[in-house]
């Protein structure tokens, strides 16, 4: 495993020379530290904490203090993946002024190294002030779960040709004020492919094909940790809620009978 510290100048050598990019997100110390252990390029503390971390149906009532807060777990675990923390509703709409001072809080108290800001072209002003005061951004282009209510639910973008139009030109544009990278996400891959082709930065899908410059997902899905809902672009690489089920049962049971603890584990 490369030891060279990962930086948004990497991702766009990581373009470059084509080397897929891969993501993870994590909200705590210790899986934040696995990640970064294996090689994991980059780990997005997602807003997604608010509903595989805290049980919400959406990712809308999360708040900064409580997102600055797992920001910083995982910071404080990691020495060569990419930080990036997840700007969370009404953190940087209300205002440009506010949305400078809240990403700025990321790196001075998350300690992470950028942050990730859904919208496209109706946020492109807000952003490259961001960027402007020296803090790296990664754009989120396509479903972006702040507006699901604006949708009616998380549905695929990039359907129609005014869509298509509107993400193509979304895109350039948050490339031009100075985004690092671009999340694409639920759009179809044909489209998502075209975008990637007409950028210099890199873009990171999640559900949008196999052509994108890399790909994100959340920790919980791929581990079978989530099952209140799984969509379609999600590869479950283990079921850790039933072996998590499994053991706590056991030990349940042990205690419940009186095997635990046994003169072995007794001082």
């Amino acid at each position: 495993m490369a030891e060279e510290k990962i930086t948004v100048k990497s991702f766009i050598k990581f373009k470059r020379r084509k080397e897929k990019i891969a993501i993870l997100t994590a909200y705590d110390f210790f899986t934040a530290r696995i990640l970064d252990q294996i090689g994991m390029d980059a780990i997005l503390v997602g807003d997604s904490a608010n509903m595989v971390f805290y049980g919400s149906p959406n990712t809308l009532s999360i708040g900064m203090d409580q997102m600055i807060y797992h920001t910083k777990a995982v910071s404080s675990a990691t020495k060569r993946a990419l930080v990036i923390a997840d700007m969370p509703f009404l953190s940087y709409q209300a205002s440009i002024q506010q949305a400078i001072f809240n990403a700025g809080r990321f790196l001075k108290e998350g300690q992470a190294s950028a942050v990730k800001i859904e919208g496209g072209l109706e946020m492109t002003d807000t952003i490259k002030r961001i960027i402007q005061v020296g803090i790296p951004v990664m754009g989120h282009i396509g479903l972006t779960p702040q507006s699901i209510n604006r949708f009616g639910g998380y549905v695929v973008r990039g359907k129609s040709e005014e869509e298509r139009d509107y993400l193509m030109e979304s895109a350039k544009k948050l490339e031009q004020i100075g985004c690092f990278s671009i999340l694409l996400e639920s759009i179809p891959k044909n489209l998502a492919q075209q975008i990637t082709e007409s950028l210099g930065v890199p873009t990171i899908g999640i559900g949008a094909g196999a052509g994108c410059d890399g790909q994100v997902l959340v920790i919980n899905d791929i581990l079978g940790l989530f099952e209140d809902f799984k969509p379609k672009f999600v590869r479950r690489y283990a079921d850790l809620e039933k072996e998590i089920r499994k053991a706590c049962k056991r030990y349940l049971e042990d205690v419940k009978s009186g095997k635990f603890p046994s003169e072995e584990e007794s001082y």
